[in-house]
């Protein structure tokens, strides 16, 4: 066989008849999945940016949904109790806008009314407020000052109070748009809310036509629990409020504070429903109208104010929310924080009938067990033989080197 014909049947039966032509034949390129994973990792990642974007620019649109739900949650107990009596949705739902309307103009005119009565008997007596202020200072501090020092300190401060409103006045434009602002933002939660509790089922049952059948289960046992916490919630706080009412009511009549029904009324609606700093505003108001009146009076207040927020919070407040919330107040604490710090007073608001409503869904899916208390953990005991073990281990040996009997 000649060369040529050696070469050419190496070649065909497979063995390398040139490394360097074999060489130049292999894909030197990256490998063809490489391109399809970047292009992937590309998109996620601009997903995820044009996501983020998105969800920042409707973020108070998503605020007013979420504030609406949790509204709509607040009032669906009230409207399903008038639906079972015969009564449509939508007229029960519109009965139950009007009585909290009613509710909230009625709260609004009474602190108004306060408001301007103070303000009245204020500028009334002021001057007596100024001569009073005086001669405490300089019997307090030992100091020589007068009505006249006064006067050049009100001066002082109304040219800059007038500045200060000159700019602000400036900027009216501003103020007017963020307040057509928040006004449509008012109309679009009272509209979301209406809708949210007229169609409640039906919303439900859109939203679990999409979802199987294994899940849906899942979802309407979320919507009873979230719907039953937050009316319980809403209930809690009504009643701690009415009682707050009443109390603080008796007490200022009792010392003689005026506008006492007013004051009552704010104390108990404001420290019930803000979270966290509602207690110090509440008692701040009472605190302050005594105070114009007699400085002993305010000393009353305030006492009874910390007294009786003691009784609420070991007393009143765990009896009656141990049904609806059951929940720690370092949790609630916590919670409060954490929705301020996410949404600002509007989270602060809604974290507590979140919280509680998360509580409830997973208890109802996590398994607890009774601890033991009767369990107590001795320290362990040096090992010791066992006498058994020595006596079986000494008979054995004494059996072994003992001689058999002739």
């Amino acid at each position: 066989m000649s060369a040529e014909k050696k070469d050419e049947t190496t070649q065909r039966g497979g063995s390398p008849a040139d490394p360097a032509a074999v060489t130049a034949d292999e894909p030197n390129g990256p490998p063809p999945w490489l391109l399809r994973a970047f292009l992937l990792a590309a998109a996620t990642v601009a997903g995820l940016v044009a996501g983020f974007w998105v969800l920042q620019k409707l973020q108070g649109l998503l605020t007013v949904l979420l504030v609406s739900l949790f509204l709509a949650f607040a009032i669906e107990p009230a409207v399903n109790w008038l639906a079972r009596r015969g009564m449509r949705r939508g007229p029960a739902t519109g009965l139950v806008f009007l009585a909290l309307i009613a509710l909230v103009i009625a709260f609004g005119w009474t602190l108004g009314k306060l408001l301007v009565d103070q303000v009245t008997t204020l500028v009334q007596n002021a001057p007596e407020y100024v001569d009073q202020v005086v001669d405490w200072i300089n019997h307090t501090f030992n100091s020589e000052l007068s009505g006249t020092d006064i006067e050049k300190y009100a001066t002082d401060w109304s040219s800059s109070l007038e500045g200060y409103l000159t700019g602000l006045a400036g900027n009216v434009w501003g103020i007017g748009t963020a307040a057509l602002g928040a006004i449509f933002q008012g109309l679009g939660i009272l509209l979301f809310t209406y809708y949210f509790a007229a169609d409640g089922p039906h919303f439900r049952h859109a939203v679990c036509s999409l979802l199987p059948p294994r899940r849906q289960r899942h979802v309407l046992r979320a919507w009873d629990i979230a719907v039953a916490k937050t009316g319980g919630y809403i209930f809690s706080r009504g009643l701690l409020a009415l009682i707050a009412t009443l109390a603080h009511y008796i007490a200022l009549r009792v010392l003689d504070v005026p506008s006492a029904f007013a004051l009552a009324l704010w104390v108990g609606v404001v420290s019930q429903f803000i979270p966290t700093v509602g207690t110090y505003l509440a008692g701040a108001l009472p605190v302050i109208v005594a105070l114009v009146h007699s400085p002993t009076t305010a000393l009353w207040i305030l006492g009874f104010i910390l007294l009786y927020q003691q009784f609420e919070n070991y007393v009143l407040q765990p009896r009656i929310t141990a049904t609806t919330l059951n929940m720690h107040p370092a949790v609630a604490f916590g919670a409060v924080l954490a929705g301020a710090a996410l949404l600002g007073p509007t989270g602060a608001l809604l974290a507590i009938p979140v919280t509680a409503t998360v509580q409830a869904f997973s208890s109802a899916y996590i398994r607890r067990y009774d601890v033991q208390q009767d369990i107590h953990v001795d320290r362990p005991q040096p090992r010791r033989p066992h006498r058994k073990w020595l006596s079986r281990l000494g008979n054995r040996l004494s059996s072994t080197h003992t001689p058999p009997t002739p």
